[in-house]
């Protein structure tokens, strides 16, 4: 054999084991196409698609952490029940919203998680209901508050209690009406927070109450001008309050004045509620206050508040925001108790990040 009879034979050889791993070679499959997350801008900044459905998704929520001297809530109280404290909070928030034939389908979710001195932590789910087409049911804070907008923009708002004594947050099925043209109008039913161990505002056995609470407001806006009023009956007591409010917004500076008045001041109910001295408000209570704009980061505020019962609460602050996002809020309270001859200072300084 010579050396050209060889060589055309190991080519020929080769060829052949060649082909034969190029019939059993595995073809990959072409990848699939990545899908990128899409910015859904129709319900507000924050929003996304969620990959493969029409539901817009949004996550939020805050850090915070706060040192208090004194305590505005307590002035009524035995002195121990007073001093210096620290709190932390984080809240994640949760909102979704699909466009429907009705509107938007929309949910929100707000966990709460705290930690106090002494190692105290409190977490809850602090809201979490379902809205379409004006409807809302689930929890969600009282109306009594958020159809007047709370109070003013400062921490210590609710010394004198303008809305449900010790919580707010409630279950609900609630409508809410916006004719366009300004006028809005509310109507809800609200848990009565009866059941076995319950107890009304004045200690009243719920323990076989079914009946909800109710709800109802109406309001009007046009320009700088903003008038509502909403009521509250509390179905255990078979008592209520009625709350009227006006707004103006000038640019430079807004006021309010809200105004509630309780169906029986001998009585408390959680529309009228006690406040941090254990005391109801009577017949009536008054809030009243400022903001003013000092420039894009720093903003002035001022709340007085007081009832038929002669207590005072008067609060003022500075919002400072450094940067997006970063609040720096210090904050004083002064309280004054005449049915239990008692008054304090009391102060805080906030940081929190919103995110």
């Amino acid at each position: 054999m010579n050396i050209k009879s060889l060589l055309l034979g190991s080519a020929a050889a080769l060829a052949a084991v060649s082909g034969a791993h190029a019939a059993d070679a595995i073809v990959a499959a072409e990848p699939e196409p990545l899908e990128y997350v899409r910015i859904c801008d129709a319900y507000g900044a924050g929003y996304f698609f969620i990959p493969g459905t029409e539901t817009c998704l949004k996550i939020g929520g805050l850090v915070r952490t706060e040192g208090g001297w004194y305590n505005a809530y307590k002035a009524g109280q035995d002195e121990s029940a007073r001093g210096t404290y620290w709190h932390t909070r984080a809240e994640l928030r949760i909102s979704t919203a699909t466009d429907t034939e009705y509107g938007p389908l929309k949910t929100a979710t707000v966990y709460r998680f705290d930690w106090n001195d002494g190692n105290a932590t409190t977490n809850k789910l602090l809201w979490a209901n379902i809205s379409l087409g004006g409807f809302l049911v689930g929890k969600n804070d009282s109306v009594y508050s958020t159809f007047l907008g709370y109070a003013g923009d400062v921490i210590n708002d609710d010394v004198i209690e303008y809305g449900i004594n010790n919580t707010d947050e409630l279950n609900q099925i609630t409508y809410n009406y916006d004719a366009g043209n300004g006028f809005t109008a509310v109507i809800s039913l609200e848990d009565s927070n009866s059941g076995t161990g319950a107890k009304g505002a004045n200690g009243e056995d719920s323990s076989d109450h079914y009946a909800p609470d109710v709800v109802a407001g109406a309001g009007f806006k046009s320009g700088a001008w903003q008038f509502r009023v909403v009521g509250g009956y509390d179905s255990i007591v078979e008592e209520g309050a009625v709350k009227a409010r006006v707004d103006a917004d000038f640019g430079v500076f807004s006021a309010f004045l809200m105004g509630g008045w309780n169906t029986d001041g001998d009585k408390l109910n959680k529309y009228a509620g006690a406040g941090g001295a254990g005391l109801g408000w009577g017949d009536w209570a008054l809030w009243g206050g400022v903001g003013v704009p000092v420039n894009d980061k720093l903003k002035w505020n001022l709340q007085v508040a007081y009832d038929d019962l002669k207590t005072l609460s008067a609060t003022t602050n500075l919002k400072f925001n450094p940067v997006k996002d970063l609040l720096i809020e210090p904050e004083v309270t002064y309280t004054n108790y005449d049915a239990v001859n008692k008054d304090t200072w009391a102060g805080i300084l906030r940081f929190q990040r919103t995110f």
